[in-house]
């Protein structure tokens, strides 16, 4: 079993940046792949980003290419989301997921996922 905890979200200013992480604790860690999903009021939650188990390979979702990064350290049990240029559009509570299926975007594929933390871009 794997137990997942978010932190680094806040309120930040359209173009500004922020990191997130995503601490995983158990030793298999290195067993999953990792995703990064958000969900905004009134809407389904959208898969963000997506990276493999070694971390050799990513996915992103359209809205977030060439502003977000997704990186993996395993000896530190931790998966990140660099956030850059910043949008009001990407204020969601974002959450961390594991699945044994790599760089898939379909929820239901992630067997483990964290509380979420809130990311607020004011305009």
């Amino acid at each position: 079993q794997v137990q997942l905890l978010e932190s680094g979200g806040g309120l930040v200013q359209a173009g500004g940046s922020l990191r997130l992480s995503c601490a995983a604790s158990g030793r298999t860690f290195s067993s999953y792949a990792m995703a990064w999903f958000r969900q905004a009021p009134g809407k389904e939650r959208e898969f963000v980003a997506a990276i493999t188990r070694s971390g050799g390979n990513t996915r992103y979702a359209d809205s977030v290419e060439g502003r977000f990064t997704i990186s993996r350290d395993n000896r530190e049990n931790t998966v990140y989301l660099q956030m850059n240029s910043l949008e009001p559009e990407d204020t969601a509570v974002y959450y961390c997921a594991a699945s044994s299926v790599a760089l898939t975007s379909t929820p239901g594929h992630y067997d483990y996922w964290g509380q979420g933390t809130q990311v607020t871009v004011s305009s």
